[in-house]
This record gives C-alpha cells, structure tokens and sequence, in this order.
C-alpha cells in the first residue's frame, strides 16, 4: 500500500510527463525535487480539485489525502503560464478555483478537466489560447545548442522562465536520476561514476537533499511512501 504511481511520455514539445497516482493507506509522503512546474487535478470523498504545482528544490514531507486519485501534467522546462510566472511557484504551489469534475477555471477562463490521455488536448488549447507560454531560448538552450547571446544573458533569461539555475536544474535532474536507477538495482559505485559523482558521499548528499533518500532505501524499497515512480523500467 502506499502510492501507486504510472507515467508517461508526451510527443508533446511543451509536456515533460504525465502521470497518474492513487494513495492508499498513505498520509504522508516525501516530496521530490523536481525542476517542473505542473497541473495536478485530483478527486477525493467525491469531491474535485486542481492546483499548479511549481518545481521544488529539495525533499520534504507532504500530506497525503488517503484514497485520493490524482492526473499531473509536468511541463516542460521553459514554459510557464501567463497568469503565473514559474518563478513565482517555486517550492510553493496554487489551488484553483470553482473547480468540478468536469472542469476548471485558468487564466480567467474555463478549460475541460483532463483525462490521463487526452492531456496534450489540453496543453494545445492552453498554448493556442496564449495561457501557456516559454522562452525558446530556454529550449534552445536544454538541446545544447550556443545561443547568440553572453552567458550572463542566457542565466538570466534561464532564471527568469524556470525559477532556477541551470546548475540547480542539472543537480536536480541528476538526483532524480540516481534514484531511479539505483532503484533499479545498479550499484552506488556504478551509480556515481555513470553519472559523473565525485565519490559516494557526493552522491549520498544529493540522495538526502533532493530525494529525502539513502541509496539503501531506495535499492530496498524501504523508507516510506514518495512522490517519484521509481516502478518503471529505466534504461542508461
């Protein structure tokens, strides 16, 4: 029992991932760090709700509606709303308002509540409608490409579309990774040198600040319920 997570992919330029998740017999969790912000549409006791969730940089404690259903869309890095600048949500968050079952309101207007799905349906009339926008830069950027501009000005426009660093971005990625596989079953040696840690108490520190996890629970399965799916099959 616990949280029962499953993810996607998106074709999607401006969706990272979707996913889904059912808590059972779960208060609390640990939260991830993570470098998206998102929309999270969940049910509980037959009521609906919706929030935007901001990217987070570190683990902490969350909780948990017990027998709650949840649907999150993570955007991908460099977009961000038009009502809400991504740096405003940074480890904080916003719930929605004159939210039902079948619909939310955003950005002054009312949207279908999505399905698993058909998420991208959504994202598209998100991004039509202007309410949903990115700096390509950002994008360009994230491809590793040399954009025509100083460093200064790319850490600038950088900061200014996600919230973070791009160092930030890249250690949080890295963790989230190092979770995933050490899950897997790779060991911490491999771990660290596959990911370019300088030994294992590097990335023993980056398990705890961004994960909330030793690399013990996370090859055990032990240390409580998480907001990460560490379920699905990871390749190098």
């Amino acid at each position: 029992m616990g949280l029962r997570f499953g993810t996607r992919a998106s074709d999607s330029p401006w969706v990272d991932t979707v996913w889904t998740c059912t808590s059972e017999r779960v208060a609390e969790m640990t939260s991830v760090a993570t470098v998206c912000w998102g929309l999270v549409f969940w049910e509980h006791e037959g009521r609906a709700y919706a929030g935007i969730s901001g990217p987070q940089t570190g683990a902490g404690a969350a909780p948990v509606p017990e027998g709650a259903t949840f649907v999150g869309i993570e955007f991908a890095v460099g977009t961000s709303l038009r009502a809400v600048p991504t740096a405003a949500l940074v480890d904080g968050g916003v719930e929605l308002p004159e939210v039902t079952r079948r619909t939310f309101r955003l950005d002054g207007v009312r949207w279908e509540t999505p399905h698993a799905d058909d998420a991208e349906t959504l994202v598209d009339r998100l991004v039509r409608s202007g309410a949903v926008v990115r700096d390509p830069l950002v994008a360009e950027v994230r491809r590793a490409h040399r954009p025509a501009v100083s460093g200064r000005t790319v850490e600038r426009r950088f900061r200014a579309a996600t919230g973070l660093t791009r160092g930030a971005v890249r250690q949080i990625e890295r963790a989230r990774r190092a979770a995933a596989i050490l899950a897997a079953g790779v060991p911490v040696a491999d771990v660290v040198v596959r990911l370019g840690y300088f030994d294992e108490p590097h990335l023993a520190r980056a398990l705890r600040r961004y994960v909330g996890r030793t690399a013990r629970h996370l090859r055990t399965g032990t240390g409580g319920a998480i907001a990460l799916n560490l379920d699905h099959p990871t390749t190098s």
